[in-house]
């Protein structure tokens, strides 16, 4: 308990489990490995968009949206929820983003496949940190209790637009490198 005191976290032992900025550590690794996941991603997309490929961020952004979906599915739930469908969903969509980039090699067709699954699962890692924003915050769960509001579905459509208009960047700006092949001849 001292180390985190040390470190300057609101840690206390409650019940047996540690807290971590009012979460259990279990939460607080969760929401820091999602967090990465949407830095990381944010990062990979804006790179497509320049039109390289950050192989570095991409596999930490792979990696970490991976682990973000499986420790979604350890939260105890009652039944199947709309966390678990975007998880199913989302682990979905990696693999065929995984797929394109590590097995495919980005060939063809793959290199748009990789961009637009890319990014789609980025977007459902900011859909559902924009659901937890308003479940978790206060300020935004006054506004829209239910989850469905005006001021909730106005932020998610936003959201969607922002994240529709990065992915025609992205593909657009990460096409296939035509080779381009020198006149070498020989004076003889």
């Amino acid at each position: 308990m001292a180390i985190f005191e040390a470190m300057s976290y609101d840690a206390r032992i409650l019940g047996g489990s540690i807290k971590i900025l009012g979460m259990t550590t279990f939460t607080f690794v969760h929401v820091a490995i999602s967090l990465m996941g949407i830095l990381s991603g944010l990062a990979v997309v804006f790179g497509l968009i320049a039109g390289k490929r950050l192989d570095g961020w991409t596999a930490l952004f792979l990696a970490t949206t991976v682990a973000t979906s499986v420790t979604g599915f350890l939260f105890p739930y009652d039944g199947f929820t709309p966390g678990i469908g975007v998880g199913i969903v989302s682990l979905v969509v990696l693999a065929v983003a995984i797929l394109a980039r590590y097995s495919r090699h980005l060939a063809g067709g793959w290199r748009r496949t990789y961009v637009i699954t890319a990014v789609i699962a980025l977007y459902l890692n900011v859909f559902v940190l924009v659901v937890q924003l308003f479940e978790k915050v206060p300020s935004l769960h006054a506004l829209a209790p239910k989850g469905s509001e005006p001021p909730f579905t106005i932020t998610q459509g936003i959201v969607m637009v922002i994240f529709i208009a990065l992915g025609i960047a992205a593909a657009n700006g990460f096409r296939e490198q035509g080779i381009r092949v020198r006149d070498q001849t020989r004076a003889a």
